[in-house]
């Protein structure tokens, strides 16, 4: 099981914004934006992807913390695929602070079921590419949510909209997304 958790706001979370201008008009006014430095309200989701199937989608306010991972991500998520899929399963989360707290690190051990994933190594989760998918539904959706409710209602629908196909080719890509990772030394690769 590849694992996540995403931010998303009632305002573009994007950091970047593409102006085309003429020379020397960088502060005129038609060439600048304001920006709201925090994003705007949102929902912190997490979500996990396997072949052929996909958790619930979790949608909460708060940050994510070790004992809220622990007591609701790896119990009532995780734990159900695992007795499922039985001894074959493996799940990876990235290195992010509350996945790697105490209480997280000996639940897991205690499950044998964590994939080791070196710190500062290539982010190659597919799930990465998922959010991404859902980001882009969202923001197809029109009306556009205008309220975290509606917000957190489209995430809900949308997520399960996504087509499982589409999910399962990102899972696959993994071994050639691997490869052409480690040709370019983990740097930028065309994926």
């Amino acid at each position: 099981m590849f694992s996540d958790e995403s931010r998303f706001s009632l305002q573009s979370d994007s950091r970047r914004t593409f102006i085309w201008r003429a020379s020397g008009t960088r502060y005129h006014q038609e060439n600048t934006i304001e920006r709201h430095r925090y994003g705007g309200a949102g929902w912190l989701v997490w979500g996990g992807i396997i072949l052929g199937s996909r958790t619930d989608l979790h949608v909460q306010s708060v940050t994510m913390t070790g004992r809220i991972y622990r007591d609701v991500i790896l119990e009532q998520h995780v734990r159900l695929f695992r007795g499922a899929m039985g001894a074959e399963f493996l799940f990876m989360d990235d290195n992010a602070r509350p996945h790697h707290a105490r209480i997280v690190d000996e639940c897991l051990q205690s499950e044998n079921i964590r994939m080791d994933w070196p710190p500062y190594s290539p982010d190659l989760n597919p799930i990465e590419h998922v959010w991404d998918m859902l980001g882009r539904r969202i923001a197809a959706r029109q009306p556009p949510p205008s309220c975290l409710p509606e917000l957190g209602r489209a995430l809900l629908d949308e997520w399960c909209n996504i087509p499982q196909d589409q999910i399962d080719n990102l899972i696959l890509s993994m071994l050639r997304r691997r490869k052409a990772c480690i040709a370019s030394s983990g740097r930028h690769t065309p994926y």
